[in-house]
């Protein structure tokens, strides 16, 4: 928003990544202007389930997927369905499919060239040992991963894909029709869903809830059939940041007739792009949130000033102001979280206010409160992810998290006393502690700005966590540079205990891919960055080893570039005075010398 009272000119927009807005239905012919008498209505959703289109308005670069569907157990009669639909989606979208069930395709060299790897109702022991291996540093390189159907159904000793799948199948009833609950719809696999989606297959029990490991995007309602044993909570779809790469995972696909379904193949294509890094979401784990606004009604808000929101399809749109649609229902005190969905249509202009009291001029919101905007061309503190007129965010991580016009993103807001961080898309993009005594975040209601004509913006599904904790900012994965614009690097790519950790040139490869957990870690193929023997001398070997959580392997980024280890004090510092390739490094004395400087991911 801006802070003078001028009416704004509208810029001239940047072209939405889709002209299918109507397909979207957030323009449906009958919408509900959100005046304060008329809030409360329902909105008018487009029909369970429904979807228009497969493709992308603006091609996303082109690359590789492999789809393998190897059987060792039972096998789908739908596998052949499930890969000309996949071609088909690919010719549709520019990434090509190569499918095979040859399992000497999982190599080190091979899988390099992909961008995800679909398991297509496979079943039983697949992989031997040293393919295992191969897929589990493809993963850990940073590489994506789809579970289709019977992928669950598969692997059953190998703990590591228990994990990237999420779960593992259980036993399931005959094939029924049922009501799935779509949890998420802001994620490219479900954002062109309903809250319902109506369809039949075959329903998977699994062994264990994914909900505390993974992301959930879509449940069954388990009365809406016979059969389902998850005691009420039984996940079908869901996605998570895995040891330095994507997982998505679907439990849909047994019938054939499924790889014909318009909304289930836009199902899989939202999970493909999201795991082959086109797209990106909050993949965090979700609980403990309570909705303010579910898609049907704006019971307990209020609408300040000219202008307002329009509902449709489960979303407010935003149409003249300058106005404020807040929640008056409830003041926020302490800590707590928000969460919601948002989308703009091009370069428009809207903001979440936090921390601001009641009032029916939404001007009071800008001198009491705090704007995070959404803009997507003005001044840094000015754009998206920034305090309004306060704080940059951080433009680089911003960049990297952010979803173009025309598709949804994810914003958490989370306070803790006067401190504010700000996640989009499940990564951290800005930290702003309030100093002014005439303000708190502290106290003070929620808020979604409608800016002004021409400014389009969209959200969804705002919900509220109070207490402290939130979640964790997910996993950044990438290159770690220091001195001489070198990478960290494992020595030879090698992953036994003790392997030496070096200075290299950049070169891309997963020995120099690092995920910096939210535990404090740095991890690579799979094992962490570690003080040997949790010493604290000068001059401490440094080396990669099983993660064990203990100090040797916490670190933390400073604000003057080093990179210390809490426990010992001291910093991770690229040896001696000169740096080639295969200078180790070791813990020294923090001195903020340019061998002690890192730019993590």
């Amino acid at each position: 928003m801006r802070t003078t009272r001028t009416t704004r000119t509208p810029r001239a927009r940047l072209a939405p990544r889709t002209p299918l807005k109507a397909a979207l239905g957030l323009f449906a012919a009958a919408v509900l202007c959100l005046t304060p008498q008329a809030a409360a209505q329902p909105g008018t959703g487009s029909p369970s389930g429904t979807v228009t289109a497969e493709h992308r308005a603006a091609a996303d670069p082109a690359y590789k997927i492999l789809v393998f569907s190897k059987t060792a157990g039972f096998r789908h009669s739908s596998i052949d369905d499930g890969i000309a639909a996949l071609r088909g989606l690919g010719t549709a979208n520019n990434f090509t499919v190569d499918a095979t069930e040859d399992a000497q395709a999982f190599t080190t060299g091979n899988l390099a060239q992909y961008k995800a790897v679909v398991f297509l109702s496979t079943t039983g022991d697949v992989l031997n040992a040293a393919q295992q291996t191969a897929f589990e540093q493809y993963i850990q390189g940073g590489g994506g991963y789809v579970g289709i159907h019977a992928a669950a159904d598969t692997e059953y000793d190998w703990p590591f894909y228990e994990g990237l799948a999420g779960a593992l199948f259980h036993s399931h009833p005959a094939i029924q029709s049922a009501t799935v609950k779509v949890e998420d719809r802001a994620h490219d696999a479900t954002a062109h869903l309903g809250g319902t989606w109506q369809r039949t297959d075959e329903w998977y029990n699994y062994r264990t809830n994914p909900r505390t490991s993974a992301h959930v995007l879509a449940s069954l309602d388990e009365s809406s059939y016979s059969g389902g044993n998850m005691s009420g909570d039984h996940p079908i779809a869901w996605c998570k940041d895995y040891q330095g790469g994507r997982a998505f995972y679907t439990g849909g696909g047994h019938t054939d007739e499924s790889y014909t379904e318009p909304a289930f193949r836009r199902h899989l294509l939202g999970g493909i792009r999201w795991a082959a890094g086109m797209t990106d979401a909050d993949c965090r784990p979700e609980t403990g949130y309570t909705s303010l606004f579910d898609g049907s009604s704006t019971t307990g808000w209020k609408q300040a000033g000219p202008g307002g929101f329009t509902l449709a399809d489960g979303s407010l749109t935003s149409h003249g102001g300058l106005g404020l649609l807040w929640y008056s229902a409830k003041e926020f005190t302490g800590d707590y979280s928000v969460k919601l969905d948002w989308k703009a249509a091009g370069d428009d202009n809207s903001g979440v206010f936090l921390g601001f009291p009641a009032s029916d001029d939404p001007w009071s919101a800008v001198s009491n409160g705090y704007e995070i905007q959404i803009d997507a061309t003005d001044a840094a503190d000015r754009t998206t992810g920034a305090v309004y007129g306060f704080k940059s965010a951080d433009i680089t991580a911003r960049d990297a998290a952010l979803n173009p016009p025309g598709e949804w993103n994810t914003y958490e807001l989370r306070v803790t006393g006067e401190r504010l961080e700000v996640f989009l898309n499940g990564r951290k993009i800005n930290d702003f502690t309030n100093t002014d005594p005439a303000r708190s975040l502290a106290q003070g209601h929620i808020g979604i700005q409608n800016h002004g004509d021409g400014d389009e913006v969209s959200f969804r599904s705002i919900r509220v966590r109070q207490g402290g904790g939130g979640q964790e900012p997910a996993p950044r994965t990438g290159e770690v540079k220091g001195v001489n614009g070198k990478c960290l690097d494992v020595d030879g790519g090698q992953s036994a205990d003790g392997t030496k950790v070096q200075v290299w040139t950049c070169n891309g490869s997963a020995a120099q891919r690092w995920t910096v957990g939210g535990d404090g870690s740095l991890k690579a193929l799979g094992k962490c960055l570690d003080v040997s023997g949790g010493g604290s001398a000068d001059g401490t070997r440094i080396q990669l080893w099983s993660c064990n959580g203990t100090g040797a392997q916490k670190w933390a980024a400073q604000s003057d570039g080093t990179v210390r280890n809490p426990q010992s004090g001291k910093c991770l510092d690229a040896s001696g005075g000169t740096w080639n390739d295969g200078t180790a490094v070791h813990l020294w004395t923090c001195h903020t010398g340019p061998n002690q400087k890192w730019t993590l991911p």
